[in-house]
């Protein structure tokens, strides 16, 4: 992951425990990748690890490397038989190290505001015919979250517009800056995914906390819960099924080979 927040880091056990759904809902990308076996992987943007060791079973090498000083320690403590890296989404190189066979992403390139630089990284990690398979956020995504935040916090004096930490492309936008930087896409989709958030009525309050902190950043308490509960009156009537709060998700998936 290539998030920032006012702590300037991740909180890695609050990831793990409420918002594990991320990798459970990527293991469609992992079926895209196809991994093989004697491949060698880049997970960029790993998080805390789990689909680096799915992946791995399949009998490949793969390099888990995430921005997160956090992530990358809880995902060196559950699998420390893996190869784990911190490095910048954006700007990493990785010298001595041999070309690899594919590099994977998992809701992590959205966070990465600067995708001319991480596609000439992705290019230069692999080797010709490597192939780049991924999965983030892509245009209108968690729209009416967004909506729902900037109004919350308005009252307090803040531009929330400033302070948007994502990139959210079109597939044209997307594919067009791939070809830019030597790939060919093969395929390329965006989708809408629903997607129900775990804790029941926790479940918007703990997005918020993994997610959206950046927002929020220099509120008091007091504010903070009222901003809350200002999102959660907003949300509540197109987000909340009755059970369970439902993010609206729209995703972008794509493939592309270097050439």
């Amino acid at each position: 992951m290539n998030r920032m927040e006012s702590s300037n880091e991740w909180n890695a056990g609050h990831y793990d425990e409420h918002i594990g759904y991320v990798s459970r809902l990527g293991r469609g990308v992992v079926e895209l990748l196809k991994p093989a076996p004697g491949e060698r992987i880049l997970d960029l943007g790993c998080g805390t690890g789990d689909l680096a060791h799915q992946i791995r079973r399949s009998g490949a090498y793969v390099l888990g490397m995430d921005q997160s000083e956090a992530m990358i320690a809880e995902a060196r403590a559950k699998f420390p038989e893996q190869d784990w890296i911190q490095g910048d989404g954006e700007t990493f190189r990785l010298p001595g190290v041999p070309a690899f066979d594919a590099v994977f992403s998992n809701a992590a390139l959205h966070w990465m505001k600067r995708p001319q630089l991480v596609a000439a990284s992705v290019h230069k990690a692999l080797r010709t015919e490597g192939r780049f398979v991924a999965e983030f956020g892509g245009k209108g995504n968690v729209e009416q979250l967004v909506k729902a935040i900037l109004q919350s916090i308005a009252p307090f004096g803040v531009d929330g517009a400033a302070r948007h930490p994502w990139f959210f492309p079109s597939v044209g936008e997307y594919t067009g800056l791939l070809e830019e930087h030597g790939f060919e896409v093969g395929y390329a989709e965006l989708f809408d995914r629903p997607t129900p958030l775990s804790g029941g009525e926790q479940g918007l309050r703990h997005w918020l906390k993994a997610f959206a902190g950046m927002f929020f950043d220099g509120l008091t308490e007091e504010q903070q819960e009222e901003a809350y509960r200002s999102c959660e009156r907003m949300l509540k009537p197109v987000l909340w099924n009755g059970d369970t709060w439902v993010a609206d998700y729209r995703r972008i998936r794509v493939v592309a080979v270097k050439k």
